[in-house]
């Protein structure tokens, strides 16, 4: 294998490289980036970078000279627009073709947006840089920014906004922010939270339509109330961007479809980070995990298997989202829990505990983060639930 080419100019990317390089890979490594940008630490767009400016964050993963000493080809700006498995190239926007020994596809996610239905006024997105700067200019104390959904980056753009001096409403289709993904306890919790830092919340409603209006946007809701809205962000989740592989002979089912060790179907091809979705042995599942540090770890894994290894990529999923005072931090899977058990709460903290087939499979812990390293060992060893669990749940 003399040639890597490395589709995603992304966390995952910037691991991938860093991991060929430590193994001794000695061939070619091209970068390929759809943004003009290098690779850039996104978490902080919803948070530091939110609030005061892109611009004054040190927001860059490797610095330039990195991706010199590695001696990468970054072909920046330019998106791939298909991928030929059979011949071993992929084609960039610009018509240029190029071929690869080993692939590792790392193109992330992209913002959901609202149905054309809803959208006759502007209305704003939070998942790139450029995102950011655009809508940090808009940031005016006094302001009114009404978020369409309650997920982890509409209550941190919320968060955010507000303690800059705007008033905020979160718009959240569920009874409560993050039940469908944590359960009605925990999505309570978030609820009171955000309502004693004075962010309103409008849930089990649903967005009915938006036009401009005197006063910026109105915002009807499907429950008869109008919001006037001097901005109006869409907070409603990410999709894998799998466009561009459309056609590939790839297996594509909400991302790319990866094996244990995260080949996919195509030879000398793999995946890593927000897009693949790989089976995951530890939880005798398929997932696909939109977070940091499984960037990070999939992407040194991917070009490892990339030279010949075979090891599965079993890991337990690790996430946070800080909102104003509260550091959340979760581990493992909360999907199709069938008991959820609050081991401790009050105003200030939290820590919630999800079992299936009798065993600990995650934990939530916000403002607890000594616990959470005996959990993520629980989770790893298959605790039963009734060793972690005080009470029986």
């Amino acid at each position: 294998m003399r040639r890597v080419v490395i589709v995603g100019a992304s966390l995952a990317a910037t691991h991938a490289i860093e991991a060929l390089r430590q193994e001794g890979f000695q061939g070619d490594i091209t970068l390929v980036g759809a943004e003009p940008h290098l690779p850039y630490d996104r978490p902080p767009l919803s948070k530091a970078a939110l609030q005061y400016g892109p611009d004054s964050c040190e927001l860059l993963l490797r610095p330039p000279q990195w991706y010199i000493e590695h001696a990468v080809d970054l072909r920046l700006g330019q998106p791939a627009t298909a991928l030929d498995p059979t011949a071993r190239r992929i084609t960039l926007e610009d018509g240029t073709e190029l071929p690869y020994d080993g692939l590792v596809i790392a193109t992330g996610s992209q913002a959901r947006t609202l149905s054309p239905g809803g959208q006759a006024a502007p209305v704003s997105t939070l998942r790139t840089l450029d995102d950011c700067r655009a809508l940090h200019e808009r940031l005016t104390p006094g302001r009114h920014m009404v978020v369409i959904g309650g997920g982890f980056i509409g209550l941190e753009v919320a968060a955010t906004v507000r303690r800059m001096g705007l008033d905020v409403s979160v718009v959240e289709m569920a009874p409560a922010p993050l039940t469908r993904v944590l359960g009605d306890e925990v999505g309570n919790w978030f609820s009171k939270y955000q309502k004693a830092n004075g962010v309103l919340l409008h849930c089990g409603s649903a967005l009915d339509g938006m036009e401009p209006s005197s006063l910026g946007t109105k915002v009807s809701l499907v429950d008869g109330v109008s919001l006037a809205a001097d901005l109006v962000v869409a907070g409603v989740g990410a999709r894998p961007s799998t466009d561009w592989l459309e056609g590939s002979g790839l297996t594509l089912s909400d991302g790319v479809l990866c094996d244990s060790s995260l080949r996919t179907a195509a030879p000398g091809v793999v995946a890593a980070g927000d897009i693949a979705r790989w089976y995951n042995p530890l939880f005798d599942e398929e997932m696909r995990v939109e977070q940091w540090s499984n960037a990070v770890e999939q992407g040194r894994h991917a070009a490892i298997t990339l030279l010949g290894a075979d090891d599965a990529y079993a890991s337990v999923p690790y996430s946070w989202s800080d909102q104003f005072d509260a550091k959340m931090r979760f581990v493992g899977r909360a999907n199709a829990a069938e008991r959820v058990h609050i081991e401790h709460s009050d105003d200030a903290s939290l820590v919630a505990l999800f079992g299936r087939d009798g065993v600990i499979r995650g934990a939530l812990c916000v403002n607890a983060p000594r616990k959470l390293a005996f959990y993520r060992k629980a989770i790893l060893d298959r605790t039963p639930w009734r060793d972690v669990v005080r009470d029986g749940g």
